[in-house]
């Protein structure tokens, strides 16, 4: 299997961070532990300038992870950042808080992160080679030939299969997903963790990029238009009907209710059924939308590859744009306590003005 046939047409953040994935994938006999799973990132005065490729909130304080393991803290929504310490030394993908002190990072080499400092320090709970290790006792314990050939492939083939998105609901339950279909499931905070593929609906075990919760649903979306859900606590996922058939990159559900699923060439689509139907969102742009976030009041705010903010309110699916201060690709996005945007991407991070509403948007509220 070809790793390179999945970044034709990524956004440039997500191609990133695959990229050492791509080159483990190439050698003749990738190490069963690669060096960096056990060497800690490098401390550096750059670290806040490095590649970085998603933000969270732990509380009020600002949390974003990136290349090479580096993770920076910020206690001022973004005016001065410090570096944390981390375990590993590979590139980390997504993170999330569940409250002030508990969160969790996913990324390369299968690796699963937990801090329950608000990410002052953090502990390596899971990485590929054990990741692959538990989907052949499950293919065994489950007896189903194909599982089985697939959890032998993933053991041979080495760790270096990514964790590309995460979401806990408290400090026990959560999910991870990732390339080639990859899912697994913690009952325990992440001190144990069960494989969840043979509950998905995704028999080509095509990539999961994103995963939510919605109204008591689960949602997943991955590759060419796939788009799960789960109304029974996780127990089973069925494949929705897409309206599109390009790669979803993002999912951003709403407090009242709604979800936006945006991706390949500003495509978006918004459906307040949990997937039943969908409702195109007219982006006016054609690079792929890499983040999204819904603001304090109440608007939803895309990012795009080349740089463009884009504004809309679920009422009146319409946007009005604005490019970003240095029109620069943003990978995640996050509202700091104070009201500001900061973003992180291909320079770091990036603090800005707190975002007035437009006139279009204090109308439709």
């Amino acid at each position: 299997m070809n790793i390179l046939r999945y970044t034709r047409a990524w956004p440039l953040s997500l191609c990133l961070a695959l990229l050492p994935a791509v080159a483990l994938a190439d050698d003749a006999a990738p190490p069963r532990s690669p060096a960096v799973l056990a060497q800690p990132a490098l401390i550096s005065a750059k670290a806040p300038r490095s590649v970085l490729l998603a933000i969270t909130r732990a509380g009020e304080r600002l949390v974003a992870v990136g290349e090479r393991g580096i993770i920076v803290l910020s206690d001022d929504n973004g005016g001065s950042w410090r570096q944390a310490q981390v375990p590993v030394s590979v590139s980390l993908t997504a993170v999330q808080f569940v409250d002030a002190e508990q969160g969790w990072a996913v990324g390369h080499l299968g690796v699963v992160l937990r801090s329950q400092d608000g990410g002052q320090s953090w502990h390596k709970q899971l990485d590929g080679t054990q990741a692959a290790q538990l989907a052949l006792a499950s293919a065994r314990a489950g007896g189903d030939e194909k599982r089985l050939k697939d959890a032998e492939w993933l053991v041979a083939d080495g760790p270096d299969k990514p964790f590309l998105d995460l979401y806990f609901s408290d400090r026990r339950n959560g999910y991870i997903v990732g390339a080639y279909g990859l899912i697994l499931r913690t009952r325990d905070g992440g001190d144990s963790w069960q494989p969840w593929m043979a509950h998905l609906d995704n028999p080509q075990g095509l990539n999961l990029y994103a995963i939510r919760h919605l109204d008591g649903a689960l949602l997943i979306a991955g590759e060419r238009g796939l788009l799960l859900r789960s109304r029974d606590d996780g127990a089973s996922f069925q494949a929705l009907a897409s309206p599109y058939e390009g790669s979803f990159f993002g999912l951003l559900t709403t407090r009242r209710g709604g979800v936006l699923a945006y991706g390949l060439r500003g495509n978006a689509w918004w459906s307040t059924d949990q997937g039943d139907s969908w409702q195109a969102l007219p982006t006016g742009v054609e690079s792929a939308l890499s983040a999204g976030l819904e603001l304090s009041d109440g608007r939803l705010l895309l990012a795009s590859q080349s740089g463009e903010l884009l504004f809309t309110t679920p009422e009146r699916l319409q946007v009005e744009h604005q490019r970003t201060h240095e029109g620069a690709t943003v990978a995640a996005l996050v509202e700091a306590a104070d009201g500001s945007l900061a973003s992180v991407g291909l320079g770091g991070v990036a603090a800005q003005q707190p975002v007035t509403p437009s006139p279009l948007s204090r109308n439709s509220l």
